[in-house]
């Protein structure tokens, strides 16, 4: 099932995609809750009366909808560094030392950002770069959760852009502030339910700045795979419904070229999973 949330004039709902069709929840089924981090909460019953709905009078037309990001409320925006060793080779020429365990950093949650909205290059700073990486969506309260019950706390997976300002990044070793700037979030095109993802290690994902591949990879790469992740985290603080878990990124990131080859204004950044969709965004000047 693709979930969605999306605007129409004014108006901003939950919705299923099915198709070229988006069945407006609201209006389907109107008991439910209104964000996707709520409706998450709500439990199986309420996703299952979801994905018995099919496309009828409550539905619009894919292309005539504004879709927002996936999950517009989450609690925590949470993302690894260096998790895939041809990255981790590549940032520590650019002089950031391997973590010997995950590293962990917030992305502030006012980032996020739509699947085809810009993205600002800020006044700043000229050292903008993207990065492809699998989102992990949360679909349950949870804590400590072992790496065997870790795939039974996600509710689906998305598209994600960590999009990274590397001077101020580097400004302290939280990476936080270069990781935070208003609209450096961009996720979605839609949540995919963990249902339809056999293997969320074995997708392939890539990245295309003005057409030209930048990255590639199989999600297999990663030196900690998810279900170790969602561990990891569940050690230290209760994972909550709707919370975003961004699982890093391979080589080929802006920074890792000599000479470098950050983005400008103009340019337009897509990234895409196989089974998953892609977002696309262009690099516009901050207002």
């Amino acid at each position: 099932m693709r979930l969605v949330t999306f605007q129409v004039g004014e108006t901003v709902g939950l919705g299923k995609v099915v198709g070229d069709r988006v069945i407006a929840l609201a209006a389907a089924l109107p008991d439910l809750p209104g964000s996707m981090a709520r409706l998450l909460a709500a439990g199986p019953e309420a996703l299952a009366r979801v994905a018995a709905l099919q496309p009828d009078n409550h539905s619009l037309a894919l292309d005539q909808v504004h879709l927002l990001a996936a999950v517009t409320d989450p609690q925590k925006y949470l993302a690894i560094g260096m998790n895939y060793r041809a990255h981790a080779a590549e940032a520590e020429r650019n002089g950031v030392p391997i973590p010997k365990s995950q590293l962990w950093f917030n992305k502030q949650v006012s980032c996020l950002n739509g699947p085809y909205d810009p993205i600002d290059l800020p006044r700043v700073s000229t050292k903008l770069d993207y990065e492809a990486e699998l989102g992990v969506v949360i679909g349950r309260r949870c804590r400590h959760v072992s790496v065997e019950e870790a795939p039974s706390v996600v509710a689906g997976y998305l598209v994600a852009n960590d999009v990274s300002v590397r001077d101020w990044q580097m400004r302290s070793p939280t990476f936080t502030l270069g990781k935070s700037f208003d609209s450096h979030g961009p996720i979605g095109p839609w949540l995919v339910t963990a249902d339809e993802v056999a293997d969320p290690h074995a997708l392939m994902m890539r990245a295309y700045v003005n057409g030209e591949k930048r990255q590639e990879t199989s999600t297999g790469d990663m030196i900690y795979n998810i279900w170790e992740q969602i561990a990891y985290l569940s050690t230290v603080m209760t994972l909550e419904p709707g919370d975003i878990l961004a699982t890093g990124t391979p080589a080929g990131v802006g920074v890792g070229f000599t000479p470098k080859r950050f983005l400008a204004v103009g340019d337009v950044v897509r990234i895409e999973i196989d089974g998953l969709g892609h977002i696309e965004n262009t690099v516009v000047a901050e207002a």
